[in-house]
Protein backbone atom coordinates (compact mmCIF):
# COMPACT_ATOMS: atom_id res chain seq x y z
CA UNK A 1 0.00 0.00 0.00
CA UNK A 2 1.40 3.59 -0.78
CA UNK A 3 1.76 6.13 1.83
CA UNK A 4 -0.08 9.71 1.21
CA UNK A 5 2.92 11.08 1.44
CA UNK A 6 6.94 9.07 1.18
CA UNK A 7 10.38 10.01 1.40
CA UNK A 8 11.01 9.76 -2.34
CA UNK A 9 8.02 12.75 -2.69
CA UNK A 10 9.77 14.81 -0.45
CA UNK A 11 13.29 14.01 -2.05
CA UNK A 12 12.07 14.80 -5.56
CA UNK A 13 10.47 17.66 -4.96
CA UNK A 14 13.31 19.56 -2.32
CA UNK A 15 15.97 17.10 -3.40
CA UNK A 16 17.74 19.36 -6.23
CA UNK A 17 17.58 22.75 -4.01
CA UNK A 18 18.67 21.07 -0.62
CA UNK A 19 21.87 19.26 -2.51
CA UNK A 20 22.77 22.36 -3.76
CA UNK A 21 22.72 24.13 -0.28
CA UNK A 22 24.58 21.52 1.16
CA UNK A 23 27.10 20.99 -1.80
CA UNK A 24 30.41 19.71 -0.39
CA UNK A 25 28.91 18.47 3.06
CA UNK A 26 27.31 15.54 1.41
CA UNK A 27 29.10 12.53 0.58
CA UNK A 28 29.32 10.48 -1.99
CA UNK A 29 26.96 7.38 -0.54
CA UNK A 30 24.81 10.24 0.93
CA UNK A 31 23.96 10.91 -2.49
CA UNK A 32 23.87 7.60 -4.02
CA UNK A 33 21.28 7.35 -1.34
CA UNK A 34 18.88 9.84 -2.38
CA UNK A 35 19.20 9.20 -5.93
CA UNK A 36 18.09 5.62 -5.15
CA UNK A 37 15.18 6.27 -3.29
CA UNK A 38 14.16 8.80 -5.41
CA UNK A 39 14.61 7.03 -8.38
CA UNK A 40 13.05 3.74 -6.37
CA UNK A 41 9.67 2.03 -8.28
CA UNK A 42 9.57 4.49 -11.23
CA UNK A 43 10.52 4.32 -15.24
CA UNK A 44 14.34 5.22 -14.23
CA UNK A 45 14.60 1.66 -13.10
CA UNK A 46 12.80 -0.06 -15.32
CA UNK A 47 10.02 -2.49 -14.55
CA UNK A 48 8.79 -5.91 -14.96
CA UNK A 49 5.58 -8.10 -15.85
CA UNK A 50 4.05 -9.44 -12.74
CA UNK A 51 1.54 -12.22 -13.38
CA UNK A 52 -1.22 -13.58 -11.16
CA UNK A 53 -0.67 -17.36 -11.81
CA UNK A 54 -4.55 -18.08 -11.21
CA UNK A 55 -6.13 -15.63 -13.72
CA UNK A 56 -3.54 -14.22 -15.87
CA UNK A 57 -3.78 -11.12 -15.25
CA UNK A 58 -0.74 -9.45 -16.19
CA UNK A 59 0.78 -6.17 -14.99
CA UNK A 60 3.99 -3.82 -15.34
CA UNK A 61 5.54 -3.26 -11.84
CA UNK A 62 8.65 -0.56 -11.82
CA UNK A 63 11.51 -2.27 -10.02
CA UNK A 64 12.80 -1.38 -6.50
CA UNK A 65 16.19 0.47 -5.77
CA UNK A 66 16.88 -2.20 -3.13
CA UNK A 67 18.83 0.43 -1.21
CA UNK A 68 19.03 -0.96 2.44
CA UNK A 69 17.77 3.12 3.44
CA UNK A 70 14.95 3.19 1.40
CA UNK A 71 11.64 3.02 3.23
CA UNK A 72 10.18 0.75 0.51
CA UNK A 73 12.76 -1.67 0.40
CA UNK A 74 14.08 -2.48 4.11
CA UNK A 75 11.60 -4.95 5.25
CA UNK A 76 12.26 -7.27 2.51
CA UNK A 77 16.11 -6.50 3.46
CA UNK A 78 15.03 -7.40 6.78
CA UNK A 79 13.69 -10.56 6.45
CA UNK A 80 16.48 -12.08 4.00
CA UNK A 81 19.12 -11.25 6.76
CA UNK A 82 16.70 -13.01 9.48
CA UNK A 83 16.80 -16.05 7.77
CA UNK A 84 20.94 -15.82 7.03
CA UNK A 85 21.19 -15.47 11.13
CA UNK A 86 18.84 -18.00 12.67
CA UNK A 87 22.17 -21.02 12.25
CA UNK A 88 24.04 -17.49 14.55
CA UNK A 89 21.59 -17.41 17.45
CA UNK A 90 22.80 -19.68 20.65
CA UNK A 91 20.39 -21.50 22.97
CA UNK A 92 21.22 -19.00 25.50
CA UNK A 93 19.70 -15.70 26.96
CA UNK A 94 19.90 -12.58 25.36
CA UNK A 95 21.24 -8.98 26.28
CA UNK A 96 20.57 -5.94 25.06
CA UNK A 97 23.74 -3.15 25.58
CA UNK A 98 23.63 0.39 24.18
CA UNK A 99 26.37 2.49 23.91
CA UNK A 100 25.84 6.52 23.64
CA UNK A 101 28.12 9.39 22.78
CA UNK A 102 27.40 12.64 24.92
CA UNK A 103 26.51 15.37 23.02
CA UNK A 104 30.04 17.47 23.08
CA UNK A 105 31.45 14.22 21.28
CA UNK A 106 28.32 13.74 19.14
CA UNK A 107 28.95 17.37 17.42
CA UNK A 108 32.52 16.45 16.62
CA UNK A 109 31.15 12.90 15.42
CA UNK A 110 28.98 15.20 12.96
CA UNK A 111 32.12 16.57 10.79
CA UNK A 112 34.18 13.70 11.02
CA UNK A 113 31.79 10.36 10.27
CA UNK A 114 34.05 7.96 9.02
CA UNK A 115 37.06 7.85 11.70
CA UNK A 116 34.20 8.52 14.77
CA UNK A 117 31.77 6.12 14.16
CA UNK A 118 34.57 3.65 13.38
CA UNK A 119 36.24 4.71 16.83
CA UNK A 120 32.88 4.18 18.68
CA UNK A 121 32.61 0.52 17.07
CA UNK A 122 36.11 -0.09 18.42
CA UNK A 123 36.23 1.22 21.69
CA UNK A 124 32.65 -0.37 22.56
CA UNK A 125 33.46 -3.60 21.48
CA UNK A 126 36.53 -3.51 23.57
CA UNK A 127 34.87 -2.36 26.48
CA UNK A 128 32.50 -5.01 26.54
CA UNK A 129 35.31 -7.96 25.37
CA UNK A 130 38.14 -6.67 28.24
CA UNK A 131 35.48 -6.51 30.91
CA UNK A 132 33.85 -9.86 30.27
CA UNK A 133 37.11 -11.19 29.85
CA UNK A 134 37.93 -10.14 33.17
CA UNK A 135 37.98 -12.87 35.95
CA UNK A 136 36.47 -10.71 38.56
CA UNK A 137 33.69 -10.33 36.25
CA UNK A 138 32.66 -13.14 33.83
CA UNK A 139 36.19 -14.26 33.10
CA UNK A 140 35.22 -15.67 29.41
CA UNK A 141 35.07 -14.31 25.63
CA UNK A 142 31.94 -12.93 24.93
CA UNK A 143 30.60 -12.78 20.94
CA UNK A 144 28.79 -9.43 20.18
CA UNK A 145 26.55 -8.22 17.21
CA UNK A 146 26.89 -4.21 17.38
CA UNK A 147 25.32 -1.75 14.94
CA UNK A 148 25.31 1.98 15.02
CA UNK A 149 22.73 4.42 14.51
CA UNK A 150 23.31 7.96 14.27
CA UNK A 151 19.94 9.49 14.63
CA UNK A 152 17.21 9.85 17.68
CA UNK A 153 13.30 9.45 17.30
CA UNK A 154 13.24 13.04 16.58
CA UNK A 155 15.68 12.83 13.69
CA UNK A 156 18.30 14.67 15.49
CA UNK A 157 22.24 13.79 15.68
CA UNK A 158 22.60 11.05 18.39
CA UNK A 159 25.26 8.17 17.64
CA UNK A 160 24.78 5.22 19.68
CA UNK A 161 25.57 1.05 19.56
CA UNK A 162 23.22 -1.40 19.88
CA UNK A 163 24.84 -4.55 20.63
CA UNK A 164 22.98 -7.96 20.98
CA UNK A 165 25.12 -10.15 23.34
CA UNK A 166 24.60 -13.85 24.43
CA UNK A 167 24.37 -14.06 28.11
CA UNK A 168 27.44 -16.09 28.64
CA UNK A 169 30.90 -17.13 27.30
CA UNK A 170 33.96 -19.35 26.81
CA UNK A 171 36.80 -19.85 29.07
CA UNK A 172 40.45 -20.83 27.52
CA UNK A 173 39.98 -23.99 27.62
CA UNK A 174 36.96 -24.08 25.83
CA UNK A 175 34.24 -24.09 28.59
CA UNK A 176 30.57 -22.58 28.42
CA UNK A 177 30.04 -19.94 31.52
CA UNK A 178 26.79 -18.16 31.61
CA UNK A 179 26.11 -15.17 33.09
CA UNK A 180 23.41 -14.60 36.04
CA UNK A 181 20.01 -14.74 34.70
CA UNK A 182 19.38 -10.64 35.22
CA UNK A 183 22.75 -9.57 34.88
CA UNK A 184 25.44 -9.43 32.07
CA UNK A 185 28.18 -6.66 33.72
CA UNK A 186 28.42 -3.85 35.92
CA UNK A 187 27.67 -1.00 33.84
CA UNK A 188 29.18 1.69 35.27
CA UNK A 189 32.64 -0.39 35.15
CA UNK A 190 31.88 -0.38 31.49
CA UNK A 191 31.09 3.19 31.25
CA UNK A 192 33.85 4.31 32.35
CA UNK A 193 36.14 1.56 30.51
CA UNK A 194 34.61 3.31 27.34
CA UNK A 195 34.84 6.84 28.20
CA UNK A 196 38.76 6.35 28.81
CA UNK A 197 39.52 4.48 25.99
CA UNK A 198 37.36 6.85 23.47
CA UNK A 199 38.58 10.14 24.67
CA UNK A 200 41.97 8.53 24.56
CA UNK A 201 41.85 7.65 20.92
CA UNK A 202 39.94 10.62 19.92
CA UNK A 203 42.92 12.70 21.31
CA UNK A 204 45.47 10.97 19.36
CA UNK A 205 43.28 11.33 16.06
CA UNK A 206 43.31 15.04 16.48
CA UNK A 207 47.20 14.84 17.44
CA UNK A 208 47.80 13.45 13.87
CA UNK A 209 45.80 16.04 12.33
CA UNK A 210 42.81 13.88 10.98
CA UNK A 211 40.30 15.29 12.44
CA UNK A 212 38.34 18.54 10.87
CA UNK A 213 36.18 21.21 12.07
CA UNK A 214 34.09 23.69 9.75
CA UNK A 215 31.69 26.43 10.61
CA UNK A 216 30.95 26.87 14.60
CA UNK A 217 33.30 24.36 15.79
CA UNK A 218 36.40 25.86 13.56
CA UNK A 219 38.10 26.70 16.28
CA UNK A 220 38.53 22.75 17.84
CA UNK A 221 41.58 22.65 15.53
CA UNK A 222 43.18 24.00 18.16
CA UNK A 223 44.74 21.78 20.38
CA UNK A 224 44.06 23.33 23.66
CA UNK A 225 40.78 24.22 22.82
CA UNK A 226 39.44 20.71 21.98
CA UNK A 227 40.95 19.73 25.21
CA UNK A 228 39.34 21.92 26.76
CA UNK A 229 35.96 21.43 25.10
CA UNK A 230 36.52 17.67 26.22
CA UNK A 231 36.85 18.22 29.73
CA UNK A 232 33.22 18.29 30.79
CA UNK A 233 32.82 14.95 29.66
CA UNK A 234 36.20 13.72 30.82
CA UNK A 235 34.55 14.57 34.61
CA UNK A 236 30.65 13.17 34.03
CA UNK A 237 29.31 9.27 34.02
CA UNK A 238 28.97 7.97 30.87
CA UNK A 239 26.19 5.70 31.12
CA UNK A 240 25.52 2.58 29.29
CA UNK A 241 22.60 0.87 28.76
CA UNK A 242 22.02 -2.78 29.54
CA UNK A 243 18.60 -4.37 28.93
CA UNK A 244 17.62 -7.82 30.97
CA UNK A 245 17.63 -10.72 28.62
CA UNK A 246 15.10 -11.86 25.99
CA UNK A 247 12.91 -14.23 25.78
CA UNK A 248 14.77 -16.58 23.75
CA UNK A 249 16.67 -16.83 20.38
CA UNK A 250 14.09 -15.92 18.31
CA UNK A 251 13.06 -12.88 20.40
CA UNK A 252 16.24 -12.11 19.91
CA UNK A 253 16.26 -12.33 16.14
CA UNK A 254 13.21 -10.33 15.45
CA UNK A 255 14.32 -7.28 17.70
CA UNK A 256 17.59 -7.43 16.20
CA UNK A 257 16.08 -7.48 12.27
CA UNK A 258 14.46 -4.14 13.48
CA UNK A 259 17.71 -2.30 14.49
CA UNK A 260 19.78 -3.59 11.38
CA UNK A 261 17.41 -2.63 8.92
CA UNK A 262 15.23 0.51 10.66
CA UNK A 263 15.89 3.44 8.39
CA UNK A 264 15.84 7.11 10.15
CA UNK A 265 12.36 7.34 9.18
CA UNK A 266 9.27 5.34 7.87
CA UNK A 267 7.10 6.91 5.24
CA UNK A 268 3.86 5.78 8.06
CA UNK A 269 5.85 8.61 10.04
CA UNK A 270 4.98 11.26 7.71
CA UNK A 271 2.34 13.33 8.06
CA UNK A 272 2.58 16.45 6.07
CA UNK A 273 4.97 18.44 3.90
CA UNK A 274 3.90 21.91 2.19
CA UNK A 275 6.90 21.63 -0.61
CA UNK A 276 9.27 23.72 2.38
CA UNK A 277 8.59 21.76 6.03
CA UNK A 278 7.87 17.70 6.55
CA UNK A 279 5.90 17.10 9.76
CA UNK A 280 6.14 13.67 11.33
CA UNK A 281 5.29 11.55 14.14
CA UNK A 282 7.97 10.70 16.77
CA UNK A 283 8.54 8.82 20.48
CA UNK A 284 9.64 11.04 23.26
CA UNK A 285 11.28 8.49 25.61
CA UNK A 286 11.84 10.83 28.23
CA UNK A 287 8.00 10.91 28.66
CA UNK A 288 7.84 7.30 28.65
CA UNK A 289 7.67 7.02 25.16
CA UNK A 290 4.41 9.35 24.42
CA UNK A 291 4.02 10.22 20.55
CA UNK A 292 5.07 13.90 19.87
CA UNK A 293 4.76 15.71 15.92
CA UNK A 294 8.08 17.48 15.12
CA UNK A 295 8.33 19.99 12.19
Amino acid sequence: MRHTIEVADIFRAAGPAYRAAHAGHLSLSQLKVMSAIEACRTAALGGHVEACSDCGYQRIAYNSCRNRHCPRCQGAAARTWLEAQEANLLPVGYFHVVFTLPAQVADIAFHNKALVYDLLFKAASETMLTIAADPKHLGVRIGITAVLHTWGSAMTHHPHIHMIVPGGGLTQDGRWISSRPAFLLPVRVLGALFRRLFLTRLLDLHNAGKLVFFGTLVGLSDRRTFIRHLTPVRKKRWVVYAKAPFAGPEAVLAYLSRYTHRVAISNSRLIAFDGNEVAFRYKNYRCSGAERQQV
